[in-house]
């Protein structure tokens, strides 16, 4: 079983869950951070320090979140590892509640 960041991550992308993970299986894009499912080793380190709950176990993904499990291991495999720490986005603190945007999600 792998992890899966999903929609709540988008335009926020704080990177708590970065500096915890013990493999490097991060992942970034432009507004939204991805974990690869071919490096997670499921330690579940990640989930307790994301600020927007962001991250699941992928048999618990929320139905509506489901999608994110296909979009993490593709964008995995185009994206850079991060593997330190940044600020997150500018405005993350005004999009951590706000709802329905995976339109949002930059490529």
């Amino acid at each position: 079983m792998t992890y899966v960041v999903t929609e709540a991550c988008v335009k926020c992308k704080y990177t708590d869950c970065v500096d915890v993970c013990p493999v490097d299986c991060f992942h970034e894009g432009p507004n939204f951070l991805v974990i690869d499912p071919e490096e997670c080793i499921d330690c579940t380190l990640c989930v307790a320090e994301c600020p927007v709950e962001a991250i699941y176990a992928e048999d618990d993904v929320p139905d509506d979140q489901q999608e994110f499990i296909a979009i993490n291991a593709e964008l995995a495999s185009q994206w850079k590892v991060i593997i330190e720490r940044k600020d997150p986005l500018s405005d993350a603190d005004e999009w951590a509640k706000v709802k329905d945007k995976k339109h949002l999600l930059e490529r």
